[in-house]
Formats: structure tokens, sequence, C-alpha cells
């Protein structure tokens, strides 16, 4: 179990840094998974600032407890990840999209063990089909991952999804939060 129960300071925080720099903006948006949205949070905004990416990796290391390692798939997780891992001390890797057809040819950088438990942290979750992916590729090299950080939740289907793939979906705001602050 972890203790959240200063989890609401950094929500209190990480929602007002985030409407303060901008991330939340309105309009017509696509998002990764190809769903329409009035909204978009744009969380790579709000971790190119120190303070907010402190408080982020500050809300997320208690859930690094008993994990080996913290994974983060590109573009928009890494800066977490290794904010993460400045945080607690915990290596990280950091997963590619795509497999890269040059060099070694690996899904990841970083060294990763058969057995390692893994967290993978994430920017913002909506459906969950990246993840999903990510997770299934790092678990076919033999890590345990049974747990996932966002600093977003849309709360449009990811957590179910993932649930349905053996993981724990935990986040630092849902987007209903943000848009009640929003007013």
């Amino acid at each position: 179990m972890v203790d959240t129960d200063k989890g609401w300071i950094v929500r209190e925080r990480l929602i007002e840094g985030m409407l303060e720099c901008g991330a939340l903006k309105f309009g017509d948006f696509t998002l990764t998974s190809g769903k329409q949205s009035k909204y978009y949070v744009d969380v790579k905004t709000a971790v190119t600032r120190p303070e907010l990416l402190r408080v982020i990796a500050h809300g997320m290391a208690p859930f690094t407890v008993g994990c080996d390692r913290i994974a983060g798939v590109e573009l928009g997780a890494i800066p977490i990840a290794a904010a993460v891992s400045l945080e607690t001390d915990l290596p990280y890797i950091m997963i590619r999209k795509e497999r890269k057809e040059h060099g070694t040819k690996k899904p990841f950088e970083g060294e990763l063990k058969a057995g390692e438990k893994v967290l993978f942290v994430e920017d913002v979750v909506t459906t969950g089909g990246t993840l999903v992916k990510a997770v299934t590729a790092i678990r076919s090299l033999g890590a345990k991952v049974e747990r996932v950080v966002c600093v977003v939740d849309r709360e449009e289907g990811g957590f179910e999804r993932l649930r349905d793939a053996g993981l724990e979906l935990h986040s630092l705001v849902k987007g209903s939060d943000l848009l009640s602050a929003a007013g």
C-alpha cells in the first residue's frame, strides 16, 4: 500500500502550477489515442519548469516502494522518470514507442534484468493504449510490472484498460480536478 496522506498537498500545488503555466488548454484537439477533445493537458509544458517537475517527482516517489526500477515511455514520461529516479535513487529505463532499426535495435535504453519490479510513470493517461503496449514489451523481457503512476488521468477509460492488463493506475491529479479548478 502506498502512503498518500500528503497527496492532497501535491495535488493542490500541481493543479495551481499547471494552471499558472498554461498546461491546461481549451480548443479542438486530437489526442494520441485518436480521440477528439475540447481540452488538452500539456504536461510537457509543466515538466519544463523545475518547481513543477520537483512536485511531480515528490508526489510519485511513494509509489516506488518495493520497485527496482522506473520506466517511462518517450517523450513525455522521460523527464518524469529521470526526476523520480533522482528523488528515489532508483535507476530508470527509457522505453521507445517504436523499436529503432539501427545500432542495438533495443526497445529501451538503460539496464533491465529479468525479475525486476518496474514502476511505469506517465504524463497523461487517456485510454491507456500506449502504456499497455509498453508494459507488454517490458514484461516479455521478464520484468514484473504491477503499477503505473501518472501526472493526470483524463478519466476516459485508461484506468479500466490498465486494470484489465493487470495494472494498478494511480494519478497525482484527475482531469476533472483540473477542469473544476479552471472553473
